[in-house]
């Protein structure tokens, strides 16, 4: 089976990730596989047991940890570690057996505190119980369901896992999968110190941060003047920022939160309005000064004494990383077929909602399913490879390209979603930077299947806004020819614009291919990359684990270092 198509499971599905600080892309570390496999695909879904931990007299806990490194690795880490399940044990399977009714604890229904010696006893194969922040479960049932197979899951047979935990992805939800495998609580946890949610301001006072203090006060700050018919608040961030992506703006029911994306930091304006206004907002950023200006009409026309009342994170200068995910319902206003089991989904924000997702970044998608909150990442395209028009550059539409997996929890419940129905997307993620591509002179892009996505959007912003970059070149592994992801698309603009070069790698060829065929392997990345004198190269990757771990190893083997690399980890 060709590379490109190892993704037995909906969570391959999601091509990719752009979420990482390094040229590795979504690499977790050594420590981090385990839960990585464990709990990918789930979102936290914090509700799930709290009937059961407000009866245990457990404190809800911020998610996730201040020192969680989430998703972000070198390169040179082991990424995921999938192996073959069983038949009949897919994600699927696992909510339904866990739903079955059966006793998965032991303790027929009985919920313990679990001393560290009573945990401790729990450490084998058919005997594993684990502990996260305080929670015990018996993970002996889950062991032949587990992606990344029992070796990774017996990493934390008998120990308190939770930090393992810490270091995976903050939008999976142990509670959710593993609250019919819930022991109790442990007698004595131990817990990482989580600082407490700032009190909320009064006043237009300084942002409360957590990051280094630093010798010049680079902390944003906001300022609010008025009309008698709009009400103006004004972003000062004390730095260059980009003319769109930065900001997300969210107005409903007379409830602002804004923020505003500064690098790995995160500013934050949550606010009940003083008084009722419209739901339409201009947003209008100057992006050489700083200057952030959000704009919204009275419903009234009468001065305000304030601006509202602030509500939690208020006026607060985060991580980005510790900034809890926050999510709106859009609507789906249409369904377009690309190939035979690839759409791409058009959502509508909301009416009072201001967002676009920048270059190299993902949203997530969550969905209730069976009771099981479910997530996964998806990397926007453009509604189309064709030059944007002003009408579509101002298009505040999302548009995901999505392969339907005949087994995919989440990709089976899209496809089954009528026009006008709902699904809740996040904010944009991810910590992919255009700033590698500033001197760039030759682009390379080595994509697999649904690895695609993310190249779709650089292909455009390399060719139309980055004058340095004099080639563009796109290597596009698949299966057979019907996979091809926008193929005329390709073909047209490459030969439209000089600058473009696509070349199909198929490793299951119809008699009739003329292409290049095979996998990806030293000798066809010699042939494809080029190092012309005095050109300066960057190499993006995406595509299932398997194949972006193997194309990195390959690359390094030819020179490449980790400043030119980056991988969109899927």
């Amino acid at each position: 089976m060709s590379y490109e198509n190892q993704r037995d499971s909906e969570e391959d599905d999601s091509d990719d990730d752009s979420d990482s600080e390094s040229s590795g892309g979504r690499h977790g570390s050594a420590l981090s596989t385990f839960f990585t496999r464990l709990f990918s695909g789930f979102l936290r879904n914090w509700g799930c047991l709290r009937g059961v931990h407000n009866m245990l007299n457990i404190p809800t806990q911020a998610f996730p940890a201040p020192n969680s490194q989430q998703r972000i690795g070198p390169s040179s880490q082991s990424g995921r570690n999938k192996v073959a399940l069983k038949p009949g044990h897919s994600l699927m399977d696992w909510i339904r057996f866990s739903k079955s009714g059966k006793d998965l604890t032991g303790l027929r229904g009985r919920l313990i505190e679990v001393t560290q010696e009573e945990l401790q006893k729990h450490n084998t194969r058919d005997d594993c119980w684990t502990c996260i922040r305080g929670m015990v479960y018996n993970v002996t049932p889950y062991m032949d369901y587990h992606p990344g197979g029992e070796e990774e899951l017996m990493k934390a047979a008998g120990i308190d896992g939770t930090e393992l935990f810490d270091q995976v992805h903050r939008w999976v939800n142990y509670e959710s999968m593993l609250k019919e495998c819930l022991v109790g609580r442990m007698a004595t946890a131990i817990k990482a110190f989580i600082p407490p949610p700032p009190p909320p301001p009064t006043s237009l006072a300084p942002p409360i941060s957590l990051a280094p203090p630093t010798e010049k006060d680079c902390r944003p700050r906001y300022d609010w003047f008025q009309t008698d018919v709009s009400v103006h608040l004004v972003i000062y961030a004390k730095r260059k920022i980009p003319s769109t992506g930065c900001t997300s703006v969210d107005l409903e029911a007379g409830v602002l939160r804004l923020e505003v994306l500064l690098g790995k930091m995160s500013y934050m304006i949550h606010l009940r309005l003083a008084d009722e206004v419209e739901e339409n907002v201009a947003v209008h950023t100057a992006a050489s000064v700083g200057k952030i200006q959000v704009s919204v009409r009275k419903q009234a026309k009468q001065k305000w004494t304030s601006l509202g009342q602030p509500l939690e994170f208020h006026n607060t200068f985060l991580r980005k990383k510790d900034r809890a995910l926050f999510y709106r319902d859009c609507v789906l206003v249409s369904k377009t077929e690309v190939n035979h089991n690839t759409h791409v989904f058009r959502l509508q924000l909301p009416r009072g909602t201001v967002r676009h997702v920048p270059v190299g970044k993902h949203v997530y998608l969550k969905a209730l399913i069976k009771d099981t909150e479910v997530v996964r990442p998806y990397t926007p395209v453009d509604e189309s490879m064709a030059v944007a028009s002003h009408h579509s550059s101002q298009d505040s539409d999302l548009y995901l390209m999505i392969k339907v997996y005949p087994d995919g929890v989440l990709t089976q419940h899209l496809n089954s979603l009528q026009i006008g129905d709902l699904i809740s997307v996040s904010g944009p993620e991810g910590t992919f930077s255009l700033r590698p591509l500033r001197d760039v002179t030759h682009l390379y892009l080595l994509a697999a299947g649904t690895g695609f996505t993310p190249m779709a959007r650089l292909i455009r912003l390399a060719l139309q806004d980055i004058d340095t970059i004099r080639k563009t070149k796109l290597l596009f592994f698949n299966r057979q020819e019907e996979d091809i992801l926008w193929r005329c698309e390709l073909d047209e603009l490459a030969a439209n614009d000089a600058r473009f070069q696509v070349e199909y790698v198929l490793s299951v060829p119809s008699d009739g291919w003329t292409g290049r065929k095979g996998r990806v392997d030293e000798c066809i990345l010699k042939d494809f990359l080029s190092r012309p004198d005095g050109s300066k190269c960057y190499v993006c990757v995406c595509g299932p684990t398997v194949f972006t771990e193997l194309t990195i190893g390959l690359l390094k083997q030819q020179g490449f270092s980790e400043e030119e690399l980056h991988a969109f980890q899927g």
